[in-house]
Order: structure tokens, then sequence, then C-alpha cells
């Protein structure tokens, strides 16, 4: 039986390693061998000018602490807000939920236009301190700044840290802390000696995401930070495409790959403990209403945190939307459906909307595949590989996609895999990007069903087949939606792969988006913030749609 249980899992397995194989694994080796060979020989003498150059090394240290600094601020700011959504139950804890998630999968030139329509030079607060106190220079002046660019972050992973410690913290058992309570320790010293140790496979799960996230954070510091501050994944975009050096290149994105790989794999072994998805809700039978004045003070912090910190971008970018040189307007909307043959784009602004929808139904499609394939090979609790074969599936998200595009166009333009015109070559990448993600919603579910109510299934008569259809799939459901709906949103919101292997044609939402901003005009700047106000509302509202399946799984419970 456990012989042929393990043919199954490799067999599932064999199609998520095989498209690893073509799709990442092969471009990134194409690119690696034509810039080592660029000459026609074997030429190391880039490993050297990496080495003995300050100027590289000082991005490699910048990149490293950047990322630890944005990491902690992160936690600071966002472990309080885990506490308030998994003890607290409150009016519009859903929808809140629900807009948390929103700045995670919005691209970065989203993000970069939402926090600079509030607080960039031209912004909503420096024009609201303007008119109100008739000031001479803007009250607020963080263009291009460390502290802008930091802000960014915690603004972009503030959900990732809630949403993954509070679905955990929900978890735990309660009988430890009220067995304490009842022997006369205070909150504060149950917290210190009974909690906190408990939470801190899922703290150490997500401080490494975001870690990973901010290591290779790309358009939020090519946009937001400035010529002064440059990342690895900046400098990998200067030399490659500014440069045309990609020896250099490639070999930064090498010392990137390295160093997220040993990230990824340290990541699976604390997720093996963390129990708990990406995006798991955080329902607990011991969420009460806060009762006294220091619990109700604490969650009014909170959530003015949510609001100022994440709501108010969102809201402030909408507005913008709408706010023309005379007032209030709907010609940016209209603008984006009206074909103009002298436009800069090729094809109409809505083209890149139905483009969008139609290469994220399909990017949705491959990665729930690939992902629920990849996940019931990794639930498996007697591989002593398993963190290797996890962190190499998590390893898309920790490399460039400049790195990514360029092995694209230089491997993929050759039978059997010519796929450069291609329409398949767009959801192929986004899928590359989505399902990891999808992996981190459905396997910590699956990791949690117990395997004797399998195997009393199996001792009954049960095929796996029926096993399957009967308690697993039931039992995942919610994960493998959550997964679903994740991939379409990732989708939707991929800028940085869609940059390099989008033509004409095919143009997507975020790269409209940034060839908006790209060009001068006040007409152009609004159609940028239109068409992010609808890719915004989208992204909401299908997050919204998992809030609305919970409530209704609570309701029949």
């Amino acid at each position: 039986m456990k012989k042929s249980q393990t043919v199954t899992r490799w067999s599932l397995f064999s199609l998520p390693l095989l498209f690893l194989c073509l799709f990442y694994f092969y471009p990134l080796t194409k690119i690696t061998l034509t810039s080592f060979f660029y000459t026609g020989e074997l030429d190391f003498s880039k490993l050297s000018v990496l080495l003995k150059g300050s100027a590289y090394l000082n991005v490699i240290w910048f990149t490293c602490w950047q990322a630890l600094l944005s990491t902690v601020l992160t936690l600071v700011i966002a472990l309080p807000g885990a506490w308030v959504f998994t003890k607290f139950r409150f009016r519009t804890k859903n929808l809140l939920l629900s807009l948390l998630t929103v700045p995670f999968v919005l691209p970065t030139v989203v993000t970069a236009a939402a926090l600079r329509a509030m607080l960039g030079k031209n912004g909503l607060v420096n024009e609201l301190a303007t008119n109100l106190f008739g000031l001479s220079q803007p009250l607020i002046t963080i263009d291009q700044s460390l502290f802008f660019l930091l802000l960014a972050h915690v603004f972009y992973n503030y959900s990732l840290v809630v949403r993954i410690v509070s679905s955990y913290w929900a978890g735990l058992s309660q009988d430890t802390e009220e067995a304490a309570q009842m022997l006369g320790a205070t909150p504060w010293q149950v917290f210190q000696r009974i909690t906190l140790p408990q939470l801190l496979p899922a703290i150490g799960s997500a401080s490494l995401l975001v870690f990973i996230f901010c290591f290779t954070s790309f358009g939020i510091v090519l946009i937001l930070g400035g010529p002064g501050y440059a990342t690895i994944e900046v400098e990998i975009y200067r030399q490659a495409i500014q440069l045309f050096n990609l020896p250099m290149a490639a070999l930064l994105s090498l010392v990137q790959i390295i160093m997220n790989f040993l990230l990824m794999w340290l990541h699976s072994r604390l997720s093996t403990q963390a129990k708990s998805g990406f995006f798991d809700n955080p329902h607990t039978s011991s969420a009460r209403s806060p009762k006294t004045l220091t619990e109700k003070s604490l969650l009014s912090v909170n959530l003015f945190v949510v609001i100022v910190l994440l709501a108010t971008p969102l809201i402030s970018l909408l507005g913008r939307s709408f706010l023309g040189e005379d007032g209030f307007t709907l010609g940016y909307y209209l603008a984006l459906f009206q074909h103009d043959n002298d436009s800069i784009f090729y094809v109409e602004p809505a083209r890149a909307i139905i483009n969008s929808l139609g290469f994220a139904g399909a990017t949705m499609i491959l990665a729930l595949i690939l992902g629920l394939l990849a996940s019931l090979f990794l639930s498996s609790k007697n591989d002593s590989n398993i963190s290797f074969w996890d962190a190499l599936i998590m390893l898309p998200l920790a490399t460039s996609a400049v790195t990514l595009g360029f092995g694209y166009i230089i491997s993929l333009n050759k039978p059997p895999l010519n796929l450069r015109d291609s329409l398949l070559l767009i959801p192929l990448a986004h899928a590359l990007v989505a399902f990891p993600f999808v992996v981190r919603c459905i396997l910590p579910t699956l990791r949690q069903i117990p395997e004797n109510l399998k195997e009393a299934a199996w001792m009954l008569g049960a095929s796996p087949l029926i096993c399957w259809r009967r308690i697993v799939f039931p039992l995942i459901r919610r994960s493998i939606l959550v997964g679903a709906v994740f991939s379409f949103s990732i989708s939707m919101g991929e800028f940085g792969a869609s940059a390099f292997v989008a033509r004409p044609h095919t143009q997507t939402m975020p790269v409209a988006i940034f060839r908006f901003l790209s060009q001068p005009g006040s007409l152009n700047y609004g159609q940028a913030l239109a068409m992010s106000g609808i890719l915004m509302l989208v992204t909401c509202s299908a997050f919204l749609l998992i809030n609305r399946y919970d409530s209704g799984s609570v309701r029949q419970i």
C-alpha cells in the first residue's frame, strides 16, 4: 500500500515539476549560460568585479538591511492587528479582512500611485494643507526617500502578517491560558509565557515571507525610492535594460536566487509547524465583543491604523480618479473605452482590461491544477525531503521578473517551445508566480487532516478516489476557493513578468497603467488612476466573495 501511495504521489508531482523545469529552470539556465559564454568562451571576470566592486556589495548590503528594517516595522504595526482580529468580534470585521488583502495583490505601480495620490508632493494631504493653511511649500516632502519606501513595504505586507498570525492564533487551544488565569497569572504573563511561544512558528513564517518580498522588491523601490536607493532587483534591471550587461545581471540574479532559496527552505520548515494558510479567516469560538475601556481603546487604535495605513491611500486613489482640472468628472473612465488611432498604445485601453480578465481566468485554472497536485505531494508526513521540495516550489517568488523575462525571450524563441508571440506565454508566466501561492493556501489545510481519518476510510473499503471526494475535498474546498481567487487576483495585478513578455495585442492592465504613468499630461495620469481604480475594485470584489462564502458556511453550521 505504501509503495503504491509513493508512486501515486510522485505521479501527481511530476506535472508541477515538469512545469518548473520547462518554464523556470530552463529559462534561468539559458540566460546564465548565454551570459557567461557571451563571448563564446567561459568568462568569470564578472565574478571578480562583483566581489571587488564596493558599489555592488553596497547594493547587496542595502537590499538586506532595508528588507530587515521593513520586516521589523511591519511586525511592530501588524502584530497588534493580528491580536485584535483574533480576539474580538465586531462589525465590518469580514469587510476589513477583505480590504486588508487588496494592497498585497495590487501591482506595484498601483501601490506607488495610491501612496503618491495621498502623500506625494501633489498628493491629497499636501493639497488640503495648502488650501487650509495657505502654505507656500508642501507640508509633506517624502518623495524618493527611504521613509516612503519603508512605508510602502508596510502598506504592502501588513495583511500578510495579520492573516497568517491571526489564523494560526485562532486555532490555539484556550485551555492552557484559562488554567494559567485561574492560577493568578496576569494577561501579560499569560501572553509572554504561554501564547507567544506557541505563536513563534507563525510569526517566524510570516516574517520570512515579508523579508523575502521586501528583499525582492522592484517596482516600489524603482518608483518611490528614487535613484539613490538601489536593491539587487533594481540593479539587475539597470544592468540588463540600461547597460545591457547580461553577465552581471545574471550573476546578481544567481546571488539573489541562492539567498532566497535558503530563506524559502527555512520558511518551509517553519510553515510545517505553523499550519495556517495565507488567507485563512481567524474564526474562533472565543472571539468576543470588547468589554473593558482598555479593550475598546486598543480595538479603536488598531482600526484607526488600518484605516489610515491601508484604506486612506486606496480611497485617495479612487477619489483622484474622479477629479479633473474642473472638479468631478467621469472623463478619465470614459476615455478608457474610446478608440484613438493617435494613442500612445497599439490597442485601446479597454482591450487591456479584456486581456487581463482572459489571462487571469486561464492562469487561475492552470495555477489551481499545479498547486493542488503539488500540495497533495507536499502534504506527506513521511518524507524527510519535503522541506527541500517545498522550498523549490516557492523559488519562483524569489526570482527577478527581469531575469525571467529575458530568460523567456532567449529560451522560448525556437521550436518546440517557440512561444514568444503566443497567447499562452502570459498565462504561463503568471501561473509560475501564482501557483506557489495556491500551494500556501491549500497545503496547511491538507496537513491539518488527521491521517487516521483517511486510514479508517481505506479500512472500510473506500478507494483513494472516494476518500478524496467524500473526505479530503469537502475539508479543503474553501482553501481551493481562496487559492482560485488569489491566483486570479495575482494575474490581474502581475506587472514584472508582463512588462517583458506582453506584446501590443496582449497588453495587460498593469502594463497599460505603467505606460500611462510614463507619459506626461493630466489625461494620461487620470487614465492611469481610473484603470488602477477598476483593478482595485475587481480585486476587492473577489475577496468579498470569499467572505460571503464564509458567512454562509458559518450560518449553515
